[in-house]
């Protein structure tokens, strides 16, 4: 039986502190999530929600200005212990999964999320930072953020940036478009007619 391959596009926004307000062991916690379910380049589930933080519950007027969300979103949002279990639903039987982020901080926060919460992590898959995948793809120097990565292709984000499902679908769309290039550079170039033709073996013939 084939295994079949499966790709999740993941993106949460986080928890922010104030600027220049120390808050005593603050650490980010997930307040929305987007994901997209990608099964044999078709794409099986797109899942959208707001998540309750667990820790500090009330949002900083920075991360509320910065991300357009108001606290009764979050508060009306999914617990994390809802969201972990969400999340372990996508690990499907005879099923290879990939997670493909924008950069590295996603899987970070959820790890750290979930020792917090005391749960354990969700994913058993493998997982791709998509970033620098790209950025070794077209030796950049630095790291490209999303929509700038997006719009070097000649293309626009999906919806808003900074939406969580927005986010997981543009990323999926950047996928689309290095996995596209990598299949064109890999071909080998067609022969022209000199290739298959001996000229020099010909020309004597005529001589």
């Amino acid at each position: 039986m084939r295994t079949k391959k499966q790709y999740l596009f993941i993106d949460f926004e986080f928890t922010m502190p104030e600027r220049n307000v120390r808050m005593k062991d603050f650490f980010a916690e997930i307040i929305e999530v987007g994901i997209v379910a990608v099964m044999d380049d078709q794409v099986t589930e797109q899942f959208s929600s707001y998540v309750t933080p667990l820790k500090f519950p009330r949002l900083s007027e920075r991360c509320k200005s910065f991300l357009h969300i108001t606290q009764q979103q979050v508060d009306r949002g999914l617990t994390i212990y809802e969201l972990i279990k969400k999340l372990a639903e996508f690990n499907k039987e005879h099923v290879d999964t990939t997670i493909v982020t924008w950069g590295n901080m996603d899987m970070k926060v959820l790890r750290q999320n979930c020792l917090m919460a005391g749960v354990p992590f969700p994913f058993n898959g493998a997982e791709l930072d998509l970033s620098m995948e790209y950025k070794r793809f077209f030796g950049d120097q630095n790291q490209t953020g999303l929509w700038k990565a997006v719009q070097e292709y000649g293309k626009e984000g999906t919806g808003k940036h900074h939406r969580a499902l927005d986010d997981a679908l543009t990323t999926y769309n950047i996928f689309k478009l290095v996995e596209k290039d990598k299949r064109y550079l890999e071909k080998p170039k067609p022969t022209t007619i000199g290739d298959r033709i001996d000229f020099s073996k010909l020309l004597n013939e005529f001589a």
